[in-house]
């Protein structure tokens, strides 16, 4: 396969380029993403929110397949890729991690048993200090996971950033809380917690490696695959376990 790599300045597109080089796909180099992708089979897009909707386009028009690990999307560009993925086959994720993205599965069935009224979802995340947005993508997408089980909608139940004069917590609210020092790669922990127990589930990336090579293993999977939005948990088989 011939694999684009977007954001070759940044932190995880160099990495990404090098577990490129050390498979068997050939990489490009081109600066330019509509001549990227001209080139390419697959764009692997670890790069800014506001680059999204180009790149989108991009992809859609040339027919190449789309890994995006981009986050923070609004709604605009989140709907450019919707699109996108009705004419390409595009992967989408928070995180390219396996570990995580076996958390977000536990995640969801026991938020599903354990009910709101009784347990409090709370959701601790830590990153370095040059993260510019918060919470993190993948903190978003535990809420989303413990939202789903419950079968409520993230934005009417989530609260973060608390401060000041709060109140007592409200019943079935999933909260959150962002730290951001030093050089931390990743650490994320959804917690449980009820009068009788807690339930922690914690997961801590100590190098970036492992996502650039979970999207190394998206972009492989993407060959002739069927348009659409496409998550890690289809590239790892997960949704295909009964």
């Amino acid at each position: 396969m011939r694999i684009g790599v977007t954001g070759l300045n940044g932190r995880m597109g160099r990495l990404v380029a090098e577990e490129v080089d050390l498979s068997t796909a050939t990489r490009s180099d081109v600066s330019a993403v509509e001549a990227l992708v001209q080139v390419s089979d697959v764009l692997i897009d670890f790069t800014h929110a506001d680059a999204v909707t180009r790149h989108a386009t991009a992809c859609a028009d040339s027919g190449c397949a789309w890994v995006l690990g981009t986050t923070g999307l609004d709604a605009s560009a989140q709907s450019a890729v919707n699109q996108a993925a009705s004419r390409i086959a595009v992967v989408q994720a928070a995180n390219f991690s396996p570990g995580v993205n076996l958390v977000l599965a536990i995640a969801a069935r026991l938020a599903a048993a354990l009910p709101a009224d009784e347990y409090d979802a709370e959701i601790l995340e830590m990153h370095h200090r040059q993260k510019v947005d918060a919470p993190s993508g993948t903190a978003l997408a535990l809420g989303r996971a413990v939202a789903q089980g419950r079968r409520v909608d993230l934005s009417a139940v989530m609260q973060s950033g608390r401060d000041g004069q709060t109140g007592p917590r409200p019943e079935g609210a999933i909260g959150f809380a962002a730290m951001r020092g030093g050089q931390v790669v990743g650490e994320h922990t959804l917690l449980f917690a009820a009068g009788t127990e807690h339930i922690a589930l914690t997961h801590r990336a100590f190098d970036r490696k492992v996502f650039a090579r979970g999207a190394l293993r998206a972009a492989f999977w993407t060959k002739g695959r069927a348009a659409g939005l496409y998550s890690m948990a289809d590239v790892l088989g997960m949704n295909d376990v009964k």
